[in-house]
């Protein structure tokens, strides 16, 4: 995900936190989380609760004629979490630290739906997906490039069709690209439907 997170979510972020002030999930392990970020030359995180997305989804502008749509799939999400880590060069973090994070949504819960790896740009990028009573309640997007980490953990319920929709909250439209694989098998997606 090359685009930055939308500065409008960030400033929400920022300023609805003290107000809104609560446990979240974790989207990393804490330890992992804190040595990403010391050893990243830039950090941003994006935290927005189900309080702070119904707040977000009252910013929608009404241009659009989805606007209305938009705002009911953000209010029904419970929570959309980023982090993004760029380094100054190659291998400041390890495979180990990537398997730790990908481990860290290996339950019964979360089904992979997508991997990719390319091996001369080493790019890698797995999506999974949380079905609960064969609904699907969340997205976990891990995407690396040799110098950026990118996390999405999206919890709640979502389609497919409907990610490219969270685009009017920040960058998290790049994941509209997402719903063209979802007829595809796991870890047939081409590098093209990321």
């Amino acid at each position: 995900m090359k685009s930055r997170i939308a500065t409008l979510s960030l400033v929400l972020a920022a300023s609805l936190a003290p107000a809104f002030a609560q446990s979240f999930p974790e989207v990393l392990p804490p330890a992992l989380e804190k040595e990403l970020a010391a050893r990243a030359s830039n950090v941003t995180e994006v935290t927005m609760d189900k309080n702070m997305l119904g707040s977000a989804s009252q910013f929608l502008n009404g241009k659009h004629g989805d606007d209305a749509q938009t705002r009911q799939l953000i209010q029904n999400l419970d929570g959309v979490y980023v982090r993004e880590y760029d380094f100054d060069k190659p291998g400041q973090y390890s495979p180990a630290e990537l398997d730790q994070i990908r481990q860290h949504f290996q339950t019964t819960e979360w089904k992979p739906m997508v991997h990719v790896r390319e091996s001369k740009s080493g790019e890698m990028t797995d999506v999974l997906i949380k079905q609960v009573n064969g609904q699907t309640q969340g997205m976990f997007v891990l995407d690396v490039e040799p110098k950026e980490i990118d996390i999405v953990l999206i919890l709640g319920p979502i389609r497919m069709d409907q990610l490219g929709q969270l685009g009017q909250l920040g960058a998290l439209g790049s994941l509209g690209a997402l719903g063209g694989v979802a007829g595809e098998a796991p870890g047939t997606a081409k590098k093209g439907g990321k």
